[in-house]
């Protein structure tokens, strides 16, 4: 991604979560396999509570997050963004068909139903949006704006400490700057020049891959990236405090016991949680530059950083 020095003035955080992407990234998530020390018990859950009403959006919704832009609208309610899809209609183009009939698992005769304006394939679509926004973003509704507000709140602070490099490198593992260029090194692989238009950063506590861009309606482009705390570790009620409402309380405990090093198994032992699970979270905030990891014989060793000491304090 290219920034001008004027994009560089210009990230801006997105003012909320919306329904409509937050929905694409549930079905999404739901799909994909990996961090399953995290995600696991959630997509059992949703494999035996999703309605059969929403295998349609399978269609359009794939693992990769590299969805028809149409159905997922930035709209800030459910109802404005049914209307939105409705109204995409008319624009969609042969070539959008065959990128997604080619990423389609089954048989595209619904796909090229939607795309011949077939109303009983449109109807479809909307019950299905329906449907699924019922069961997986309606009900933790809460939790999703609770994960967004955190990660903004982190992040936000993370700029004004340390600036929009440090910021945007937090957003994965595998993010790095190349001068005034942002560079995520995980396929596929494409090029964005922002030209003067700004970037919005949009958290989402279910996607776990690498950032998405997509561009907004209104100019600028979007970078859509993990939130600090995905859905499953976000509490049903209150946090008890500004660390774990950021971290979800099981990260935030790891990063206090990383005051002083310790090992992935001695965390495991001490948490009481898998070896998988502490490798999950401490390899995210390792990405967000609260801990750094490194080898010691075959023992691998934690330790706290500088940032992850201040949010600590800050934190209480």
């Amino acid at each position: 991604m290219h920034f001008t020095a004027e994009d560089l003035f210009n990230v801006t955080f997105a003012d909320g979560p919306l329904p409509m992407v937050e929905l694409a990234m549930a079905l999404v998530a739901w799909q994909r396999t990996d961090e399953a020390a995290v995600f696991g018990r959630w997509r059992a859950r949703v494999g035996q509570e999703l309605p059969s009403r929403v295998q349609p959006l399978l269609e359009l919704l794939r693992p990769d997050g590299d969805n028809p832009p149409f159905v997922e609208p930035y709209a800030r309610t459910l109802e404005e963004g049914l209307a939105a899809v409705r109204e995409a209609a008319p624009l969609l183009t042969g070539e959008e068909l065959a990128r997604a009939a080619a990423r389609a698992p089954g048989r595209d005769s619904w796909l090229r139903a939607l795309w011949g304006q077939d109303r009983e394939a449109w109807d479809q679509l909307g019950g299905a949006l329906t449907a699924a926004h019922e069961s997986l973003v309606a009900p933790h509704w809460a939790r999703i704006r609770q994960s967004f507000q955190a990660d903004v709140a982190w992040r936000t602070r993370l700029l004004a400490a340390h600036g929009i490099r440090a910021c945007l490198a937090s957003t994965h593992p595998a993010a790095d700057w190349s001068g005034t260029v942002f560079e995520v090194a995980r396929p596929p692989h494409y090029e964005v020049h922002l030209g003067g238009r700004g970037l919005i950063l949009m958290p989402s506590p279910f996607w776990t891959g690498r950032p998405l861009v997509a561009e907004h309606p209104d100019g600028p482009h979007v970078l859509l990236y993990p939130a600090m705390t995905p859905l499953p570790l976000t509490s049903p009620g209150p946090a008890e405090g500004a660390l774990d409402a950021l971290l979800g309380r099981t990260r935030a405990a790891v990063l206090q016991r990383l005051v002083q090093r310790r090992t992935t198994s001695e965390l495991a032992r001490e948490l009481d949680i898998s070896l998988p699970s502490v490798s999950e979270h401490t390899r995210t905030l390792r990405a967000a530059g609260l801990i750094t990891t490194e080898r010691d014989g075959k023992a691998v060793l934690h330790a706290v950083t500088g940032l992850g000491a201040d949010l600590l304090h800050s934190g209480g």
